[in-house]
């Protein structure tokens, strides 16, 4: 029994039957394969999910509900880096990869792992209203409603995940530290001896993405990055970027993240204004 009188529980599966079960959910694990090699787990969650009021998964738990049949038709979110492997396995699943959770009907699901916090949220929300979800959001210091989707991901890093070290991750590492330079296609085929459009080509078919595309992208992180940790104004942030102003920037975070640089900050700007914090870490 924890301190807030949540019982922890380790019984088998076998313990639950004939009780009842408002609320299922399936939580991910390291591997895939730890996730659905279990076929009577499997049939298990299949054969409950139809008197449960609503079925959840966090993170790689929603391959045990694809696996299940419970997906079949319907939107559904996993962690970014195995989006892909999902909408693979089961083409009848619309995998939403932006998305921090998505419902769809009785059927919840989370992305990657912290956005389990997200999903439980929301399911507060809809039990015991608004204002008792942004109590517990408060109380665990976290937003109620987080804005960016799984695209506040770094663009590098899931350049990196995405391919091995090729030619284009020295090349990506020194857009990245060179953000206010000749960014064109034309200039970037040159620094990796290709021909523009032979680049343009070859980018695209590793990355998935245009150059034009992951030029924006990084530069996004970049100022995401000043935007949390300075000060500094909008229109400088935009410059230091590499963005021709602040409404060009504006466009960029649109079109990636889904917010403006002026509600990113507003919304993940560590706090400062308050001096009670101040004093006690002074004390």
């Amino acid at each position: 029994m924890t301190s807030d009188a949540v019982e922890l529980v380790t019984r088998p599966i076998d313990a639950l039957e004939g009780t009842p079960i408002d609320t299922l959910i399936v939580p991910g694990g390291f591997l895939i394969d730890d996730v659905t090699r279990d076929r009577a787990l499997i049939d298990w969650v299949r054969e409950r999910a139809s008197d449960c009021s609503r079925i959840c998964s966090v993170c790689v738990g929603s391959f045990l509900l694809a696996a299940a049949g419970l997906l079949d038709g319907r939107r559904a979110a996993t962690h970014w880096l195995q989006c892909g492997l999902l909408a693979e396995r089961y083409p009848t699943v619309t995998v939403e990869p932006d998305a921090i959770f998505v419902r769809d009907g009785q059927v919840w699901s989370s992305a990657g792992m912290t956005t389990g916090i997200d999903l439980a949220l929301a399911l507060i929300e809809e039990d015991l209203g608004r204002q008792l979800s942004l109590d517990v959001a408060r109380v665990l210091v976290v937003y109620l409603k987080r804005a960016g989707g799984q695209s506040q991901y770094s663009a590098l890093l899931a350049a990196q995940v995405e391919s091995a070290s090729d030619e284009f991750t020295d090349l990506e590492q020194w857009i990245a530290e060179n953000l206010t330079a000749n960014l064109s296609v034309e200039a970037l085929a040159e620094r990796v001896h290709m021909s523009p459009r032979n680049f343009a080509r070859v980018y695209a078919a590793k990355r998935n993405r245009t150059p034009a595309k992951a030029v924006e992208a990084i530069r996004v992180d970049a100022a995401r990055r000043l935007l949390e940790h300075s000060d500094e104004k909008l229109g400088s942030i935009a410059k230091r970027c590499g963005f021709r102003n602040e409404e060009q920037m504006r466009g960029a975070f649109m079109r990636t993240i889904g917010v403006t640089p002026r509600e990113y900050r507003k919304r993940f700007t560590p706090y400062r204004g308050d001096e009670r914090f101040v004093s006690v870490a002074r004390a």
